[in-house]
């Protein structure tokens, strides 16, 4: 792991470096779909922003919130502070940026919906290696497996060997982000977003009983809670998508 590097008098967080790297990749990403659908390159970049600065307040506040307890004596310090970000504050911010920016463009439709999914895989799997490399606490429980490793240097250390979960979901997400991009023309663009959700919330319901989260309901994390909420959302939609294809067209009654 490498929590940092030095060069000179300056100090880069490998976390940060790989945060700008998702946003970065995601957007290229996005760009290259939005010219294949004819929209415009510019404004998958103008989304990143909007996500990136979405999705960093959504990840604080969601951190603030859950550990309101530690962080009210010093709430305004807690606020800038350097730490403490959850992913899925990051994509319920970053989503809602997104729609803002999108409808300010006028450029919000089921059209984008399809033109995300794949980008936003990529830049969770990339987000991951951020994790990995700093050792920030997010990977596993103890494990005896031949991979698992111990992360004695990382900015929340341990040198018991664990589960390396970070290494587990940007293998994960990044094949779920191959995937989404192949059938990027096969799939109905809402289709297409309701298996994304289908599969991003089933791989972090499945990484979280190695992780080292604390169970809040019937033994499940709360990140397990909204990951199923998710994944049922996914379902869902394509349940109704599939309903809606059987249903016969009426024939229209004939003219007398």
């Amino acid at each position: 792991m490498l929590p940092t590097i030095e060069l000179g008098p300056i100090t880069l967080q490998t976390f940060g470096l790989a945060m700008a790297a998702a946003f970065l990749a995601a957007a290229a990403l996005g760009a290259r779909r939005f010219a294949e659908l004819g929209r415009s390159p510019d404004l998958a970049w103008e989304l990143g922003v909007a996500a990136l600065v979405g999705g960093v307040v959504g990840a604080r506040a969601y951190f603030l919130i859950e550990h309101w307890d530690e962080v009210r004596g010093d709430l305004v310090g807690e606020v800038f502070a350097g730490t403490g970000l959850v992913w899925y504050g990051g994509l319920l911010g970053g989503a809602l940026a997104v729609a803002a920016w999108a409808a300010h463009r006028r450029a919000l439709g089921s059209w984008l919906l399809g033109a995300v999914t794949a980008p936003l895989a990529l830049g969770y799997a990339i987000g991951r290696i951020g994790c990995q490399l700093s050792g920030d606490g997010d990977y596993g429980i103890r494990s005896d497996l031949p991979w698992a490793m111990a992360y004695p240097h990382g900015t929340v250390p341990t040198t018991e060997r664990v589960h390396p979960t970070p290494i587990y979901e940007t293998l994960t997400m990044g094949l779920v982000a191959a995937g989404l991009w192949v059938f990027r023309d096969r799939v109905a663009p809402t289709k297409l977003f309701a298996w994304y959700l289908v599969l991003a919330g089933s791989e972090r319901f499945l990484v979280e009983f190695v992780r080292r989260n604390s169970p809040v309901v019937a033994g499940l994390t709360a990140a397990q809670l909204i990951a199923l909420a998710l994944s049922l959302v996914g379902a869902a939609i394509l349940l109704a998508s599939r309903a809606r294809s059987r249903v016969p067209s009426q024939p229209l009654p004939s003219g007398r």
